[in-house]
């Protein structure tokens, strides 16, 4: 039985999760272990996507969850990001995004607007 495609991966894609699940930043680690590691449905962390890598991923549901920091807005960043985007909405899968700040300052708000996206669907 072939895979579905949000399931396929390059191998640089995988060699790229593994890393970067070994440094995931501050954000990341705080959403991960406070809140998306024992969530129901599950989530998986640094998931290979293509030739991507989506921060958060929940393969019941279709969505991803990318958190965002300063990087993400400077000009050639901003282009990856929109191509990378409307690969993952290419093949059915939906983005939630989140910055640094928005965990930092707003966890609460943050995990229930995932909890309402997930009940929507």
């Amino acid at each position: 039985m072939p895979k579905e495609k949000h399931n396929a991966y390059t191998n640089q894609a995988f060699k790229n999760s593994v890393n970067l699940r070994k440094n995931m930043t501050s954000e990341e680690r705080i959403l991960w272990h406070t809140f998306l590691k024992t969530l129901k449905p599950r989530f998986r962390r640094q998931k290979p996507i293509g030739n991507y890598v989506a921060d958060f991923y929940c393969r019941e549901k279709k969505l991803i969850i990318e958190i965002d920091g300063s990087q993400h807005y400077e000009d050639d960043a901003i282009l990856y990001d929109k191509k990378r985007t409307d690969y993952f909405k290419s093949i059915g899968l939906d983005i939630l995004r989140f910055t640094n700040l928005d965990i930092k300052l707003n966890l609460n708000d943050v995990c229930n607007m995932i909890l309402y996206e997930l009940n929507r669907r």
